[in-house]
């Protein structure tokens, strides 16, 4: 079940990328840059489903040239720290920068 629903997510995104168009932006080179990003970032979101310590919903996620930026707010510190593993484990970061904020 929870595979099937991170497919959902994964199809969902693609299609609205393809809807959207895949255009160059935000300072990076190719095409090829902003389709791997946009893979991180979709992989990143679908694993936050999949782990029940991480509210996918309230921390955001943006990737840029393999660089994973992590905004939002967690509830706790370890809610904050495993965000950060799951994303410096996904193929092809290169650096995660963790602003996400703990919530008393």
């Amino acid at each position: 079940m929870k595979f099937a629903r991170s497919l959902s997510i994964a199809a969902l995104v693609s299609i609205t990328l393809i809807a959207s168009g895949c255009a160059v932006g935000r300072g990076q080179e190719t095409t090829g840059a902003y389709v791997d990003d946009t893979g991180i970032t979709t992989t990143v979101k679908a694993k936050f489903i999949e782990d029940k310590t991480v509210s996918a919903s309230s921390i955001s996620v943006e990737t840029l040239n393999g660089t994973v930026q992590l905004s939002g707010f967690a509830k706790s510190m370890a809610e904050k720290n495993q965000a950060e593993n799951i994303a410096r484990n996904v193929k092809n970061v290169k650096m995660v920068k963790n602003d996400i904020v703990v919530r008393p």
